[in-house]
């Protein structure tokens, strides 16, 4: 139960114990021994009923009694230790699960993160483990338990009176019915359909309260977030219709095992009869006590099997991740011989999408040039920069720098040639030196000053309370989004790559801001081939070329005099560019 065909999670989990493997067969093993522990009192229990019933010797009763508190401190003993098993081996399936994971992240194209967000990733790494380590530390040892208990059960319910063992197994059985209807080869599909729809809430959630202070300003409601609301009906249409589906089922299981002492009823007057004799009243209160275990029993068996579809599905999305192949590296990588970049008939389709995001885009960019790519959102100009370094690989053409392939070029050879500045830039919770330095790791105090300088960032550094080495997110200190892209650009300062993305690296400063940023690019951009992506056409007018781009398709270029007098989109965007930005209040 709770298996789906071909699907072994038993071997995968074993895959990640390693050596501990063992430790979960041996928690499994010391969990049934507890459960046949548990049920042997039972019959120590029928023994005192028995003496007290006939009035035989009733000193006896005590030695049943220690004999039955005995077993159930030791079937409690090594319960425990069979859950220190299961935990010992379950932290070290988690480790290794993220550990597996985190390494396969670090291989995966950039573009991957920018296809399935970071925060769906950081989701399925951080609930798939939990999910993983829950079920070998606890669910293993009760699923055992639970297969055990009933096969004990039978042996005390038919071993005493089989008609009476008969007649109180009905309701069980039907229950056992009901509870295989609810977990019907549909269910494993439920559950994922359900982590689904937890995954998109948790999703689009968190873009809505990135939004609350737009919402809040505007006085609007979740319904001006039309997915998040979407997201929120759909999982409500999707509980309703689960919940209707397993009415029935439901209804008959929970019935049957709150049912069982009706049973014991009936079948007290069938075996008894005209009358009654001690033995009947015997297991008559055998009977009374022993089958609520049925429903305890049966309890564990359906949270068992729910927890082990949770399980598969978990698996499956960690699987996932790993079975993303990271970009192929050449086995003879070759040195571009300059910074020279070439694009020949460059086409890329996004997973899932129906039309291609760039197509058939051929152009080159000369070392030392300053070029800009412009165009209408959704227009292929990030895709295409980040088709430049490789991001993720084209589906058509080729891309050369200094003249190689960047298939044949190293990942290591290849960042070193490329900074980049995006418009969401992001800094880590450690002290600005140590953010800067991640462009080079061995850089000295000295030289990340000089790089803060070079960015327009020593006003940032003065008022921070230990310069440098103040730890960003730290105590209240935080940077404002203009100022942490100041930070970034200082990083890609220290790095010194002879080719530079900037990717609307202005978009999100204020006007003080920008006016530093804009000092800070002129610096980083000396002798360097740079590629700017932006939508504020006045940023773009000084650049060698412009690359206008529409539909996935560079459909014009060349400088900015050039474009204006060819009448076409540049000039179309250009005007009312120009027309929003001399806009006035009243005007």
């Amino acid at each position: 139960m709770g298996k789906t065909e071909k699907y072994d999670h038993m071997k995968v989990i074993g895959e990640y114990a390693g050596g501990y493997k063992k430790l979960i067969t041996l928690g499994r093993c010391l969990a049934g021994i507890s459960a046949i522990m548990t049920l042997i009192p039972y019959y120590e229990l029928w023994k005192i009923i028995r003496t007290a019933v006939n009035g035989e010797n009733t000193n006896q009763i005590k030695t049943y009694a220690f004999i039955s508190v005995g077993l159930i401190i030791g079937a409690l003993l090594v319960y425990i230790a069979a859950l220190l098993c299961t935990h010992i081996a379950a932290f070290r399936v988690q480790a290794n699960m993220r550990s597996s994971l985190m390494r396969r992240i670090i291989t995966l194209p950039l573009g991957v993160f920018d296809e399935d967000g970071t925060g769906k990733i950081r989701r399925i790494v951080n609930d798939s483990t939990a999910a993983t380590e829950t079920f070998i530390a606890h669910t293993l040892a009760d699923k055992t338990v639970a297969a055990v208990t009933p096969v004990g059960l039978l042996v005390l319910v038919f071993a005493f009176n089989p008609v009476m063992g008969l007649i109180c197994m009905i309701p069980a059985v039907i229950g056992f019915c009901c509870l295989m209807k609810m977990m019907g080869k549909g269910m494993q599909e439920k559950m994922k359909e359900y982590q689904d729809a937890l995954e998109n809430m948790s999703s689009e959630a968190t873009e809505y309260v990135r939004g609350v202070p737009v919402v809040k300003t505007f006085g609007q409601t979740v319904h001006s977030f039309k997915r998040f609301k979407e997201c929120i009906d759909g999982y409500c249409k999707w509980a309703t219709d689960y919940t209707l589906m397993l009415r029935f089922p439901m209804a008959g299981f929970m019935t049957c095992i709150n049912a069982v002492f009706a049973f014991i009823v009936i079948a007290a007057f069938w075996v008894t009869g005209d009358g009654i004799a001690n033995a009947d009243i015997l297991n008559i209160m055998y009977y009374i006590i022993i089958t609520p275990l049925i429903t305890i029993a049966l309890t564990k068996i359906a949270y068992s099997g729910e927890s082990e579809m949770n399980l598969i599905d978990a698996l499956k999305r960690a699987e996932k991740i790993m079975d993303i192949e990271p970009l192929n590296e050449s086995r003879t990588a070759v040195n571009p011989s300059g910074n020279e970049i070439e694009l020949k008939n460059v086409t890329y389709r996004y997973k899932d999408a129906v039309r291609d995001a760039v197509k058939n885009v051929s152009l080159t960019i000369k070392p030392g040039e300053h070029v800009a790519f412009v165009g209408p959102s959704g227009s292929g100009k990030t895709t295409l920069a980040e088709l430049m370094v490789r991001f993720f690989d084209v589906t058509g053409g080729s891309i050369l720098i200094g003249g190689v392939d960047v298939k044949d070029i190293s990942s290591a050879k290849l960042m070193e040639k490329v900074s980049f500045v995006f418009q969401d830039s992001r800094l880590i919770k450690k002290s600005i030196f140590e953010n800067v330095r991640m462009a080079k790791p061995d850089a000295s105090e000295a030289q990340v000053l000089e790089a803060l300088k070079k960015a327009q960032c020593m006003d940032i550094i003065e008022k921070l309370p230990d310069g440098i080495h103040t730890v960003i997110g730290e105590k209240g200190t935080y940077l404002s989004g203009g100022e942490q892209q100041r930070i970034t650009i200082a990083r890609a300062v220290l790095k010194d790559a002879p080719i530079l993305i900037l990717d609307e690296a202005t978009a999100f400063a204020d006007p003080d801001n920008e006016a530093k940023v804009q000092a800070a690019f002129e610096e980083l951009s000396k002798n360097k081939t740079l590629i700017m992506i932006a939508h504020r056409l006045s940023t773009v007018m000084n650049a060698d070329r412009i690359f206008v781009m529409e539909g996935g398709k560079c459909v014009e270029s060349g400088n900015h005099e050039e474009l204006i007098s060819k009448n076409g989109l540049y000039k179309k965007m250009f005007d009312e560019y120009t027309k929003a930005a001399m806009w006035k209040v009243g005007a």
